[in-house]
């Protein structure tokens, strides 16, 4: 289940076990599309280890504002429910790949 889309809905069960990065995104937001690739990339090399899901903020307000998301993108690494990190903003691949493996 390497990468895959989360909503307001069924966003607490889709992280409530394990280790999720969950990509706070909009369709409109520049730094999201240049993050979306690394994420692609990153979802099988991490398999296993950490799932990497996409929440899109304007379909999904309500978890956005939850985890106070002001700025995206914005990616909260989540264990086992609970967010442990957060980065604001382009990541290169590497570094989001040391994000996972800091809580792995």
């Amino acid at each position: 289940m390497a990468l895959y889309d989360v909503n307001d809905a069924g966003f607490k069960e889709e992280i409530g076990s394990g280790l999720t990065l969950v990509d706070f995104w909009a369709p409109w937001c520049g730094p999201c599309k240049m993050i979306a690739p690394i994420l692609e990339e990153l979802a099988p090399e991490v398999e296993g280890k950490a799932n990497i899901a996409k929440l899109n903020v304007d379909e999904n307000q309500a978890t956005a504002s939850e985890y106070e998301v002001m700025s995206i993108p914005t990616l909260i690494l989540f264990k086992d429910g609970e967010p442990v990190d957060k980065v604001v903003g382009f990541q290169p691949k590497e570094q989001l790949a040391a994000l996972i493996e800091k809580h792995a």
